[in-house]
């Protein structure tokens, strides 16, 4: 197996993809007025659509979902036409996209939540990490622990956010299990202390990943859903004693769901692989459908995993910004842009929609 392979079609669920190189979720910080997705918003992801899947930047479900300035939602009907303004956008360049679904739980600040109510999260652990409000990095807030009634609503208001993606024009949606948000504190011991049916055992932490992801196939059908998960990123300060069976027992349990892929990042998030041990195999092993893999691909290694079996399809983060038609670079090896790290978050065209394409580049 050549690394043409990486360019052909691949059946994901739904939906047939046009090549297995997938635009990863990135934060970009420019939604509008009540968090609808910028005017420049469509023009940004169309200019990328030809990854064979692009998994949007990450929007809340609810106004407590939001962790970070000026990120999209999809919990209001403005929102829910914002995005269909990118959805008919990328498919008209034949594109295919997934919205992620986040709630970000204690990575979060009060003057983000509603009424300046502290954020929410399995129990009532700080953790010591920033988020971006009011234009500065700060301090996330002191959190405090959801009540055992309040994890119903949270369930329920994926489930809407999913049906409302749904509406907006898009082929699926990826629940973010990942990177220390609220599905990951509730499924890792050093964010969750509860001693309820949400915490304590590996079986009791994975409950609320489980039961949003079950209700997101319910709402959509499992072959549009999808999820990223990250067993050993340390991503937002988050830990866990026991990745390896935490994670081995929720992807079992995911696989029963029939879902159309996992998204797993391997290793330290935006970081070096080997962070922990951890048998990514295992995971692969348990899961019958898509296998997104995450963290560190270049061409080489894509081919080589994918010619060994070790993954389906392979995401590709920064490299995206300054390259909107990377697959095309990719295919042709053509030299790959930087981008500007000064315009990654907030702001308007510039370090967004400005990043040529290789034929622009180079005047062909």
């Amino acid at each position: 197996m050549t690394d043409r392979q990486l360019f052909e079609p691949y059946a994901l669920g739904a939906i047939t993809l046009s090549n297995r190189i997938v635009m990863a979720p990135l934060t970009r910080n420019r939604a509008g007025v009540g968090f609808v997705p910028s005017e420049l918003a469509a023009e940004y992801y169309a200019q990328r659509a030809s990854a064979g899947l692009i998994i949007s930047e990450a929007s809340q479900i609810s106004q407590q979902g939001q962790g970070y300035q000026d990120t999209p939602g999809i919990y209001t009907q403005a929102q829910i036409e914002g995005w269909r303004k990118v959805t008919d956008a990328v498919h008209a360049k034949g594109g295919r996209i997934f919205l992620q679904l986040w709630h970000v739980g204690r990575v979060s600040h009060v003057d983000l939540q509603p009424n300046g109510q502290a954020p929410v999260a399995p129990s009532a652990i700080k953790v010591q990490t920033k988020t971006f409000v009011n234009n500065a990095f700060v301090d996330v807030s002191e959190p405090r622990a959801l009540e055992l009634d309040e994890i119903a609503g949270i369930v329920a208001d994926f489930r809407q956010a999913a049906a409302n993606a749904i509406s907006a024009g898009f082929d699926g949606v990826e629940v973010h299990g990942a990177n220390g948000y609220l599905l990951d504190q509730f499924a890792k011991d050093g964010a969750n202390t509860r001693t309820d049916a949400y915490g304590g055992s590996v079986e009791n932490r994975a409950r609320l990943i489980l039961e949003v992801t079950a209700a997101v196939a319910a709402e959509i059908g499992p072959e549009r859903t999808g999820i990223r998960l990250s067993p050993v990123s340390p991503a937002n300060g988050i830990s866990a004693s026991d990745p390896q069976s935490q994670f081995d027992y929720i992807v079992a349990k995911l696989d029963e769901l029939n879902i159309a892929y996992i998204h797993v990042v391997e290793g330290a998030t935006g970081g070096p692989r080997d962070v922990a041990p951890f048998d990514f195999g295992a995971l692969r092993s348990r899961f019958r459908n898509g296998y997104i893999a995450n963290n560190g691909y270049d061409l080489e290694l894509a081919a080589s995993h994918l010619t060994d079996g070790k993954a389906d399809l392979f995401a590709f983060g920064r490299l995206f910004i300054g390259n909107p038609d990377l697959v095309e670079r990719l295919k042709v090896g053509a030299p790959l842009a930087d981008f500007n790290p000064a315009t990654l978050y907030g702001g308007g065209a510039a370090g967004y929609t400005d990043y040529p394409a290789l034929a622009d580049a180079t005047g062909a």
